[in-house]
């Protein structure tokens, strides 16, 4: 196989005939290992220069953190050589590398969705629309859906080596064309085409294993360091087909008499070995990502301070980076991240694929001119058609045929977007003496089948892949990337993790019940219980139940399941192991039923009504006798109402409950329990014990059940009128959509409604509120929160992380101010600041306020402006005169 980089020459050392001697006699002793032990052995050069043998599997963070440093010491200099020579150890010895060819042929996506005023999200729409769908489904009534086109007959071709752009204004169908290639559309579209692997459709393989999907969005467990969420990932992805291929490696080198580079060697054989607690590629893909400055801090959430956005979004792509995977689609990666961090990225995840042979398919909204560069192929997406897919050298040529050109000035990733839209069109019209016609989407499209590139792509797709040359290696067969065993172990680590982090929460519930039983316990103080009357028994049983468990929600999140990392019974069975202790201990057995809810809100909504039936029927509150008997089956099926009856059962057939009272011929027990509606049969207790038991194994078994099956709650989608349906028909055709009587009559009413609106406000003008501009300025703001502990940890002797560092500045009415920064700058946190909304941490200001510290919170703008009105005045025009 021609190594595709002929100008790279390995960079060798001449060492010292005694380092020379040592280094041959390190390695010959390695050679002599079995190859089981020779695979997890390997020669790394210590600190002091020295050579040792080591375990892969059992390196230190230190000695990993000394191994990347020697291949990637910086990443945007060194990442390319450390790739290159990957590359050339696997090429020395013939070795192919697994490449994946995605196709797409006449790809049909189409949705149903209300549109207008039935769309929007109230409770009288979700009613009538509810209600319609399920009549709509016995043929009762028609549905009122409209079909919407999201993708319209694309085809095209995701080659391997190359790094693929997908172009397209929001809404034009990114999302849908990566999840359709991924294999993660949701089964509610209506989907029609073919897809392709290597010539291989999804059902000869496991799509979920094969190709990775990044989403925009970023969904985590705030709880977990960023090295933790990384390390948890790649523990559970496996390491796919790396250990075989590292296995053949080494036995073609022995063969050739082939002595590798050690570092190399140890990173391979690291990264080659399974369920790792932590896997060299996790501290690899931190540094490439830029977030080793964050990799012991906590992601965090809406609940707590933790990384930034941009930080978080890296998080997201580095997930899926530390799998296996060869094939990576990867939806608005840069949302949240600055240009600069952006095009390190990209340049890092192009050097990825062109040198070690993978498939990606990258969707960026509004990348920088230096970005677009990075890209060999454009895929330009317009209201579900693809106007343009080929090399990028070649898609200003097609737009130009077309009659438009791009300006000098002017981004091309930017004039591709605009130049399909109807009304940023005109201004790219290259013929000035030729009349301008607005040229529809459609009309692109069918043009580029002309094309010289689009003609290519069709010859291309009319011969069919040969599957002989697909590599066995590059589709996965396998459901899951580790053993079952060592997907548990990596789910119940990560409980036991969870469980420290939230320690407090259970030491609080615990803390809680011991107060509330002291409470209780004193309520019967000094006081004598009689077993003598009915009524003495009755006050036995109503001493209240408390139901102590309430509040502890079950919080699963991440993207694991969808891309199968792990399987539902994975999480279910630690979570069952790990909790159920203390599941007992806090008499937590009701919370179970929360987990047949996948989200938080319809927990609270619909849990709380299923605990107030479970409550109100199990027969403490309303006895047997008295629920109705359109009601009956809570009472049955109420977990409450075993639990009474076993313990009233229990209690009530001991001795001091068996005598008999005068004028009765059963025991006093038995009266007792009859005058509450409650069982008499002494089996009760062990029915109640068993039932109890059942319903602990049936929740906890939902759990897995409910991840499994249960589709999780999407993104909100956008609530489309009729105008904006029937603009997205005019940019496909250029055509109306609707008879033109109609639409003529829809736009007069629309011209009078709109005078009419204008009149009245004219007519209202007086009414209008009086706004005042504000004038803010700010200086020396200082901003810090404690140390976090994972940074004392790694050396920082500080008590205090300074966030912002002195910032001064002002703001005036009627200038619009850019805030800029790098990711993780402190942008959102001087806005927190500036707003009044930082919960935490410490602010100083000065001299405005005359070196004031203020605990949790700074003043209010109120305050803030009275002082500067009052005392600094003449800083706010030097601030004005700036």
């Amino acid at each position: 196989m021609r190594f595709p980089y002929p100008d790279y020459i390995p960079i060798t050392t001449t060492p010292s005939p005694a380092g020379v001697v040592e280094n041959a006699a390190t390695w010959a002793a390695l050679e002599k290992l079995p190859t089981y032990d020779r695979l997890r052995k390997g020669v790394l050069t210590a600190a002091e220069g020295n050579l040792n043998e080591v375990d892969v599997k059992k390196l230190g963070y230190q000695e990993k953190k000394i191994l990347l440093d020697r291949l990637v010491k910086v990443a945007e200099d060194d990442n390319e050589n450390f790739l290159l020579k990957l590359k050339n150890r696997i090429h020395q010895v013939g070795i192919e590398v697994p490449t994946i060819e995605v196709r797409f042929e006449h790809l049909n996506v189409e949705a149903e969705a209300y549109v207008g005023s039935r769309a929007l999200p109230s409770l009288l729409n979700i009613t009538f629309n509810t209600i319609e769908g399920i009549l709509s489904q016995l043929h009762v009534l028609k549905n009122r859906k409209r079909p919407i086109s999201i993708l319209n007959d694309v085809s095209g071709i995701i080659k391997p080596r190359r790094m693929t752009l997908l172009l397209g204004s929001p809404g034009s169908g990114k999302t849908t064309l990566l999840l359709a290639l991924a294999g993660k559309l949701d089964s509610d579209l209506k989907v029609s085409g073919n897809v392709t692997y290597n010539g291989h459709g999804f059902k000869e393989f496991v799509i979920q294993r094969t190709a990775a999907y990044i989403s925009q969005y970023d969904l985590h467990i705030g709880e977990m360091t960023v090295r933790e969420t990384l390390a948890f990932s790649a523990r559970c992805q496996g390491v796919g087909s790396r250990y075989a291929m590292l296995a053949e490696l080494l036995r073609r080198e022995k063969e050739a008499n082939i002595k590798p580079d050690p570092d190399i060697d140890v990173f391979m054989k690291a990264v080659a070995l399974e369920e790792q607690e932590a896997n060299v590629v996790t501290d690899y893909i931190l540094k490439i990502l830029g977030l080793d400055i964050c990799a012991d801090t906590m992601v965090g959430d809406e609940m707590f301070r933790g990384i930034s956005g941009g930080q978080k979004k890296r998080v997201t792509t580095g997930e899926m980076l530390v799998g296996p995977s060869k094939t990576l689609f990867m939806d608005e990666i840069s949302t949240g991240l600055d240009s600069s961090t952006t095009f390190q990225i990209v340049n890092a995840l192009g050097q990825t694929i062109r040198i070690l042979e993978s498939t990606a398919l990258i969707s960026l909204l509004q990348p920088a001119p230096e970005t677009y560069n990075l890209f060999d192929d454009i895929i330009l997406l317009s209201e579900g058609y693809i106007v343009y897919q080929g090399p990028r050298e070649h898609v200003l040529e097609f737009f130009e045929s077309m009659g438009f050109k791009c300006p000098e000035r002017k981004g091309v990733a930017d004039f591709l977007q605009e130049v399909t839209s109807k009304k940023d069109q005109e201004q790219y019209w290259m013929h000035k003496d030729k009349p301008y016609n607005y040229i529809p989407v459609k009309v692109f499209a069918e043009a580029f089948q002309s094309f010289h590139i689009g003609q290519r792509i069709g010859d291309e797709l009319a011969t069919p892949f040969d599957k002989s040359k697909s590599h066995p290696a590059a589709l996965s067969t396998t459901k899951y990337g580790a053993s079952k065993m060592g997907l548990l172990k990596a789910c119940i680590s990560r409980e036991f993790l969870l469980m420290k982090r939230n320690s407090f929460v259970y030491v609080f519930k615990m803390m809680q019940l011991t107060v509330v039983g002291l409470i209780t316990m004193t309520v019967f103080l000094r006081t004598e219980m009689h077993h003598s009357t009915v009524n003495d028994g009755v006050i036995y049983m109503e001493r209240p139940p408390f139901l102590s468990s309430m509040g502890i929600l079950p919080s699963v999140v991440g993207p694991q399941d969808s891309h199968i990392i792990h399987g539902s019974s994975c999480v279910g069975g630690p979570d069952l192991t790990m909790s159920l202790a203390l599941i007992l201990m806090l008499g937590g057995c009701l919370s179970n039923i929360y987990y047949l809810y996948w989200n938080m809100i319809i927990a609270n909504t619909f849990g709380s009504l299923v605990l107030l039936v479970m409550v109100v029927m199990g027969g403490y509150i309303m006895s047997r006798e008295n629920v109705k008997k359109l009601w009956i089956w809570g009472y049955w099926t109420s977990p409450l109402m075993y639990a009474q009856n076993a313990i009233s059962v229990n209690e009530f057939f001991g001795k001091s409950w068996k005598h008999v009272l005068p004028g009765t011929t059963q025991p006093l027990g038995v009266l007792v329990l009859k005058s509450r509606g409650m069982f008499t049969d002494e089996s009760w207790f062990w029915i109640g014990v068993a039932a109890m038991v059942g319903y602990i194994f049936l929740f906890n078994g939902l759990f897995p059940l409910a991840l499994a099956f249960l589709n999780p709650f999407g993104k909100p989608q956008a609530t489309l009128s009729e105008e904006m349906v029937n603009e997205k028909h005019k940019n496909k055709t250029g055509e109306s959509k609707g008879d033109e009587i109609q639409s003529s009559v829809s736009k007069g009413s629309r011209s009078a409604q709109t005078e009419a609106t204008n009149a009245d406000l004219s007519r209202k003008k007086g009414m209008i509120l009086p706004f005042e501009p504000l004038s803010i300025t700010f200086d020396n703001i200082k901003y810090s929160v404690d140390m976090p502990q994972e940074m004392k940890a790694k050396g920082f002797i500080e008590d205090r992380l300074t966030l912002l560092k002195g910032v001064s500045g002002a703001f005036r009415p009627g200038v619009l101010t850019a805030l800029m920064g790098i990711s993780g700058a402190g942008k959102t946190t001087l806005m927190d600041v500036l707003a009044g909304r930082k919960t935490g941490g410490m602010t100083y200001t000065l001299p405005i306020l005359q070196s004031m510290s203020l605990s949790c919170t700074p003043p209010g703008f109120g305050y803030l402006l009275k002082l500067i009105k009052k005392q600094e005045r003449s800083l706010l025009r030097r601030s004005w005169s700036l």
